[in-house]
């Protein structure tokens, strides 16, 4: 049952098709990446950076391997899954925009999740205290690892405008609950963001 996972890793689960091949990147203890496995008959592999997530995935019975995804991605050839994951793991990475592109020539869909500063909380605080504010999904100091860097919807789908990114689906969150209706005003009330991704030239092609 989705129950067992987060608000933003039962939308993502959601978007995954059944029966994919899928790359769960940064794919922590595994437990999104077991449930792909037994409820929507995937094909599923991970890659983890921390020994800890590769333990708790391999006693799972999954296919994970440890590994930088600054450097993993490199030996997979082009087209090898269906989908590729980047759950909540975007604002750790050092070379974000290489990671999105590098998902989308692997995988023909990526699905993204983040949290977003761009939530009024987050404007109130950093306006009133003049402090960089933590993420309402993502508890953590700047100066605990691993490091964040903090973006907003609005930049992530600038991004993907500048890239040459289709989002071709999306789903938002405000405190674990689902966002409804999305408006102008998806940015301000969002805490959580999930976009699934294709090439532009392949989404139209």
């Amino acid at each position: 049952m989705t129950d067992s996972l987060r608000p933003d890793l039962r939308i993502v689960a959601d978007f995954v098709p059944a029966g994919a091949k899928v790359l769960d990147l940064g794919c922590g203890d595994g437990l999104l990446l077991e449930y792909l496995v037994h409820h929507k008959g995937v094909a599923g592999r991970g890659i983890e950076l921390s020994e800890t997530g590769v333990l708790a995935c391999v006693r799972r019975g999954l296919s994970v391997r440890q590994g930088d995804l600054q450097e993993g991605l490199a030996d997979y050839p082009d087209g090898s899954f269906d989908c590729v994951v980047l759950s909540q793991t975007l604002p750790f990475l050092d070379d974000p925009g290489m990671i999105i592109r590098e998902t989308l020539r692997v995988g023909s869909q990526a699905i993204v999740s983040f949290p977003n500063w761009g939530h009024w909380r987050c404007r109130l605080k950093l306006l009133f205290t003049g402090r960089i504010p933590l993420a309402s999904d993502l508890p953590q100091r700047w100066d605990e690892k691993p490091r964040w860097q903090a973006f907003t919807i609005t930049d992530f789908a600038q991004f993907c405008r500048r890239a040459g990114i289709d989002i071709t689906r999306q789903a938002y969150l405000a405190g674990g609950r689902r966002v409804h209706h999305i408006t102008r005003f998806t940015n301000l009330l969002s805490t959580t963001a999930v976009f699934m991704l294709e090439n532009a030239r392949r989404s139209r092609g």
